[in-house]
C-alpha cells in the first residue's frame, strides 16, 4: 500500500504554499524562513538552516507575499514608471537606466498605454493600492500632475517646466533644436516643415518652440499649415507626410524637422516611395538619436537625447528621497546635442534653388 502525501506538501497546483509549510519541510521556524526568503540572514541563520530553508523553497515552489509584506510595512518594494507610449524605442532605454540606478533592491512596475494617449491620473491611483515605494513619471503635462495629487517619493522624467510639482531629471532639448534649427539655415534651406507629436507632452512643446523662435531668427520660415502632428508610429507618419508633401513640394518646402526619430524614419519611408531624393530634394532630421538612425539609409541627423542617463539619474533620485535622504540636487538637466548624418547632408547642386 502507498503512503499519504505527506502534509507539509501541496495537494495541487493551485495551493498556495505558505511560509509555514517551508518551516515544516525545512524543520525551521517560520520567523526564519522570513529571514532566508528576504535575505536577511547575515550572523542571524546558520548556513545549515539556510542551505534547508532553500532547498524547501525550491522544492514547494514558495514565493514571498509582497502584497502581504506591504500591508505589514506600509509600503512595498515596488517602483512604479508612468509613461504615454511603451512602444517608442526611446523608452526602453530609459527604463534600463532606471532598472540600473534601482538594482535588485527594487521592483519595476510599468503603467503604460497605448500610443498617443497617456495614462488617467486615476488609474495611477488605483496602482498606489500596492503601496508602491516611490514613483517616476515620465513626459508628463500639467493637468495629469495635478489631477494625480499623491503622497510619497515621486520624480519626474523630461518634464521641462513642471519643476514645480516635484524633483526633475530634464533633458536641455531646446539647445539641440536650436542647433537643428541653426544647422539647417546654414545649409540654405528657408522654407521647412514640422511633424510633431499629438501627445500634448510639455517636451514636444519646448522642442516645437525652441526650433520655431530658432528658426524665425535664422529667416527659415516655418508656416502654420506646414506643421502637422501624429501619433508616435512610423506608419502614422509615413502617412500623413504622404498626405502633406504635394502641398509642401509645391510651396517650396525643402526640409522636414520631426519631433522623435520613430516620426522621421516614417517621413524617409515615404519620401522614397514618392521617389523624393534625400537629401537632395528634401533634408529630414528628427529628435532622441535612436540606434537605428545611424544605420538608417541615409543616416538620419538627430538631436541626441542621453535617454539611458535620463533613467539612471531619475533612478538614483528616487532612491535617494526612497531612502530619506535630502537631494542635493532636486532638478537636474543633461545637455542634448545635435548629431549631424546624411538625411540632411548639403547637396551644391540645389543650392541656387534653396536661396531663392
Amino acid at each position: 500500500m502507498e503512503s499519504a502525501e505527506p502534509v507539509h506538501r501541496a495537494s495541487s497546483r493551485t495551493q498556495r504554499v505558505t511560509a509555514a509549510m517551508v518551516a515544516s519541510l525545512a524543520g525551521v521556524s517560520t520567523a526564519t524562513v522570513s529571514l532566508v526568503a528576504n535575505g536577511k540572514t547575515q550572523g542571524r541563520v546558520s548556513e545549515d538552516n539556510i542551505s534547508r530553508v532553500r532547498k524547501a523553497i525550491a522544492e514547494l515552489g514558495y514565493v514571498v507575499d509582497g502584497i502581504g509584506s506591504s500591508l505589514a510595512k506600509g509600503v512595498s518594494s515596488i517602483v512604479i514608471l508612468v509613461a504615454p507610449d511603451i512602444s517608442n524605442p526611446f523608452f526602453a532605454k530609459v527604463i534600463a537606466g532606471v532598472r540600473e540606478s534601482l538594482g535588485s533592491e527594487y521592483q519595476l512596475l510599468l503603467s503604460v498605454t497605448d500610443a498617443g494617449e497617456f495614462p488617467r491620473a486615476e488609474d495611477v491611483r488605483k496602482l498606489m493600492a500596492l503601496r508602491p515605494a516611490g514613483l517616476l513619471v515620465d513626459a508628463p503635462n500639467a493637468a495629469f500632475l495635478e489631477d494625480l495629487s499623491v503622497a510619497g517619493p515621486l520624480v519626474l522624467l523630461d518634464a521641462p517646466g513642471l519643476e514645480a510639482y516635484a524633483p526633475s531629471v530634464n533633458l536641455d532639448v531646446a539647445h539641440g533644436a536650436r542647433e537643428l534649427a541653426a544647422h539647417l539655415a546654414a545649409s540654405g534651406h528657408k522654407r521647412v516643415a514640422y511633424v510633431d507629436s499629438v501627445t500634448g507632452t510639455a517636451t514636444f512643446g519646448v522642442r516645437r518652440a525652441a526650433f520655431l523662435d530658432e528658426a524665425d531668427s535664422c529667416g527659415i520660415s516655418v508656416a502654420d499649415s506646414h506643421i502637422i502632428s501624429t501619433t508616435i508610429d512610423v506608419g502614422a507618419a509615413a502617412a500623413a507626410f504622404a498626405a502633406a508633401w504635394p502641398d509642401w513640394q509645391r510651396a517650396g518646402v525643402t526640409a522636414v524637422v520631426c519631433g522623435t526619430d520613430t516620426h522621421a524614419y516614417g517621413v524617409l519611408q515615404e519620401a522614397r516611395v514618392a521617389g523624393v531624393r534625400i537629401p537632395e530634394e528634401l533634408a529630414v532630421a528628427g529628435f532622441d538619436d535612436l540606434p537605428y538612425s545611424a544605420t538608417s539609409n541615409p543616416s538620419l541627423t538627430s538631436v541626441h537625447l542621453p535617454a539611458t542617463p535620463l533613467g539612471l539619474q531619475a533612478g538614483k533620485q528616487l532612491r535617494g528621497l526612497m531612502e530619506g535622504r535630502e537631494l542635493e540636487q532636486p532638478q537636474l538637466t543633461l545637455e542634448s546635442s545635435l548629431v549631424v548624418r546624411g538625411s540632411t547632408g548639403f547637396s551644391p547642386s540645389i543650392a541656387e534653388q534653396r536661396s531663392f
